[in-house]
C-alpha cells in the first residue's frame, strides 16, 4: 500500500484513476477544476487509458456523461457550485435514464453575493433529483467514497448515477495523507462495469429514446427510481463491509463518534465534522457526555441507522452548513421529520446554520451549542433556529456598510441649493 500527501481534488482524481473510468466529459469551474486537470494530466502522459472531452457547457457535460453510461461505458465527472445548477436540468433527465456513472461535486456557495468558500446549498438543491449523494469528511473518504460510488451506482437493483460531495478548499485544496489501494485489490473489488446487454456500436445502432408519457405510467416509472434509490441502503452497508474486509477501512452510512453514551450529540455532514469530533474530545475531557453522528449517506437517507443512534439522547444539535430560504436548515428540517413518531425520539432538537461560505465554527461555537441545548433541556424551552455568528463579526460587517455609505455619499452629486426638489428632496428633472 502506498500513502501520498494528497488534495481532496487529487483524491477524487485517484478515484476515478483506480476505477479504470473510460470517458470523462468535463467543464472547468473553481475549485473543483484540479480533478480534471489532473486526470487531464495523466492521460496525456499514458499514465491512465480513457478518453476525455471538455464540453462547452455543464449541461453538456451531464448530457455526454448520462448518454455515454446508457451504453455501457464507466463515466466520470465533476463540478462545483453554480455548475452544479446549469447542469441541473440534466440531473433530472440522466437520472431518469437509469445511467450509472459518478459524479463529484466540490461544494461552494452559491451566489449572489458571489463566493469561494464552501457551502452545501449547491449539493443540497440536487438533493430531489435521483442522484444518490455521498458526503465526506476527509481527503481518504474522497477517494474510498468514488470507489463504494461505482459498486452502488452499477449495481443492476440500483443502476443510478451517484454523486459524491467534498467540501470545496476545506478539502479540496487540503493535503492529507492518503492510502492508495493496490489496483489489483480494486479491481477485485470494482471489476469492468457489466452493462448486461446495454450497449452501442456503430454496426449495430440501437435506440434507446425515451418516450413522451402520461401520468399514470409517468408516476409509474418514478416510483421505481425512488424504490431503487432505497434499496440503496442495504446494498451501501453490503459493499462498505465488503470494501472494509479489503482495505480495512470501513464506511458506514452513518458515522458515530463516542455516541453510544453521550446524553447530547451533535448532527452534521462534511469536512466541518472533524472540527466537531475535537469538540467532543474536549468536551468529553471535561466531563461531558458528548457526541457525534453523521450522516454519509444522504440519498437514499438512512433514517432507520440515525434513529437507532439518536435513540434515547436528551438532546441533538444540528448544524446546518446551508440555508433554505424561508424555512432554515435542511438536515434539521429533515432530521426532524424522519424521527416523527417515533419510539425513544431526542428529547430535544435544537438548529443551528453555521459554515456559510465557508465561515469557520470554532471550539467555542461548538461549546456554546451545548450550553444552548442544556438550557433547552433543563427548561423545555426550545430556541428558535439561529445563525452562528459572533458580535465582533457583526461589528466588522457593520462598520464595512458604514463605510460604503460614506463612500456613496462622497460620490452622489450634491443637490445645490437653487435646485428644484420635489417634496421629498429629490431633484426634479
Amino acid at each position: 500500500m502506498t500513502r501520498l500527501l494528497l488534495t481532496g481534488n487529487a483524491a477524487a482524481a485517484w478515484g476515478a484513476r483506480l476505477a479504470d473510468v473510460d470517458y470523462i466529459p468535463a467543464f472547468p469551474i473553481t475549485p473543483q477544476t484540479e480533478i480534471i486537470e489532473t486526470l487531464g494530466g495523466w492521460i496525456d502522459d499514458g499514465a491512465m487509458e480513457g478518453r476525455m472531452v471538455t464540453l462547452e457547457s455543464e449541461h453538456s457535460m451531464i448530457t455526454a456523461a448520462g448518454a455515454a453510461a446508457a451504453t455501457g461505458v464507466r463515466v466520470f465527472s465533476a463540478t462545483s457550485s453554480q455548475g452544479l445548477l446549469h447542469a441541473m436540468e440534466m440531473l433530472y433527465t440522466v437520472a431518469g435514464w437509469r445511467a450509472p456513472f459518478v459524479l463529484v461535486n466540490v461544494s461552494r456557495g452559491l451566489s449572489a453575493p458571489i463566493t469561494l468558500g464552501a457551502d452545501h446549498n449547491d449539493v443540497l438543491a440536487a438533493r430531489d433529483c435521483g442522484f444518490l449523494q455521498i458526503h465526506c469528511a476527509d481527503c481518504q473518504e474522497v477517494l474510498d467514497s468514488v470507489l463504494l460510488a461505482y459498486r452502488m451506482a452499477e449495481d443492476p437493483a440500483i443502476r443510478l448515477p451517484v454523486l459524491v460531495n467534498l467540501d470545496g478548499f476545506h478539502l479540496s485544496f487540503t493535503r492529507e495523507p492518503v492510502a492508495l489501494p493496490e489496483p489489483a485489490a480494486v479491481r477485485q473489488f470494482l471489476p469492468p462495469f457489466d452493462a448486461q446487454g446495454i450497449r452501442f456500436t456503430a454496426s449495430a445502432p440501437e435506440s434507446q429514446a425515451v418516450a413522451v408519457l402520461g401520468g399514470r405510467p409517468y408516476s409509474y416509472f418514478r416510483y421505481e427510481n425512488h424504490l431503487a434509490a432505497l434499496k440503496a441502503v442495504e446494498i451501501y452497508q453490503q459493499v462498505a463491509t465488503e470494501f472494509s474486509s479489503l482495505f480495512q477501512r470501513q464506511w458506514d452510512a452513518v458515522e458515530s463518534y463516542r455516541s453510544d453514551d453521550a446524553e447530547i450529540v451533535f448532527y452534521m455532514m462534511g469536512s466541518f465534522a472533524t472540527t466537531a469530533r475535537a469538540a467532543v474530545d474536549c468536551l468529553r475531557d471535561a466531563g461531558q457526555n458528548i457526541g457525534l453522528v453523521r450522516p454519509r449517506l444522504l440519498r437514499p437517507f438512512p433514517g432507520a441507522a440515525i434513529a437507532e443512534l439518536l435513540a434515547g439522547k436528551l438532546g441533538v444539535i444540528v448544524i446546518d452548513q446551508n440555508l433554505s430560504m424561508g424555512l432554515g436548515g435542511v438536515l434539521y428540517h429533515e432530521l426532524i421529520a424522519s424521527m416523527y413518531g417515533r419510539a425513544a425520539a431526542p428529547e430535544v432538537i435544537t438548529s443551528f446554520i453555521g459554515g456559510l461560505g465557508g465561515r469557520d465554527i470554532s471550539a467555542e461555537e461548538f461549546y456554546e451549542m451545548v450550553n444552548v441545548t442544556r438550557q433547552a433541556i433543563a427548561t423545555g424551552d426550545i430556541p428558535p433556529p439561529r445563525l452562528l455568528y459572533t458580535e465582533n463579526e457583526l461589528r466588522e460587517i457593520r462598520k464595512l456598510q458604514a463605510i460604503a455609505q460614506v463612500e456613496r455619499a462622497e460620490t452622489s452629486p450634491a443637490v445645490q441649493p437653487n435646485d428644484q426638489v420635489n417634496d421629498q428632496g429629490v431633484p426634479r428633472d
